[in-house]
């Protein structure tokens, strides 16, 4: 919620994560991302880019019926006045739309975890989706998501045996002497 438009460069598919707006006490305020590498800078695909272009334009023109009543804070997510959302309103608001929708209830911080799980099921390198997630190292990323790392072993002991033999052996062989070794 406390992304600017001048944090976002649409040419180049990258939006810089360097503000946040947080409730205190139920007031808005605009700050700081917890740690050192919450602010960060990440890519955006050409849908993101697409649906913020669609936005930017839908926003221009809530601004231009606003007139004077419009304050720019520069936010691209902000109420029609142009200030900031409340965060607790903004997640009850996606909760109802949610389940509006017919989707499983599901928090707005769960979609992060979710981009984190599909992302790591996919094979994205663990150490790009702690850095697109902010976390301070790679080992906070694998604690969180050890229940998606452990599902893929599997996977990497088929790649890397493809690798090795050019086949892939899915299944421990089996002892000449049909005995086992445990």
């Amino acid at each position: 919620l406390g992304l600017r438009w001048s944090d976002i460069d649409l040419t180049a598919g990258r939006v810089s994560i360097t503000q946040t707006v947080i409730a205190v006490n139920h007031d808005v305020r605009i700050g700081s991302p917890k740690t050192t590498r919450g602010r960060r800078t990440v890519s955006l695909d050409s849908g993101t880019i697409a649906a913020l272009q669609e936005h930017r334009r839908r926003q221009a023109a809530e601004r231009l019926r606003m007139g004077a009543g419009f304050t720019d804070h520069g936010l691209v997510f902000c109420r029609p006045d142009g200030g900031p959302l409340h965060p607790e309103r903004f997640s009850r608001t996606f909760s109802i739309e949610a389940a509006r929708a017919g989707l499983p209830p599901i928090r707005l911080h769960d979609l992060r975890h979710t981009w984190a799980t599909l992302a790591l099921s996919a094979g994205e390198h663990p150490k790009v989706v702690q850095e697109r997630l902010g976390h301070a190292n790679v080992s906070i990323t694998l604690d969180v998501y050890s229940h998606v790392t452990e599902g893929l072993h599997s996977d990497a002991a088929d790649r890397v045996a493809t690798i090795i033999f050019g086949t892939s052996v899915s299944k421990p062989l089996a002892r000449a002497d049909g005995g086992d070794d445990g």
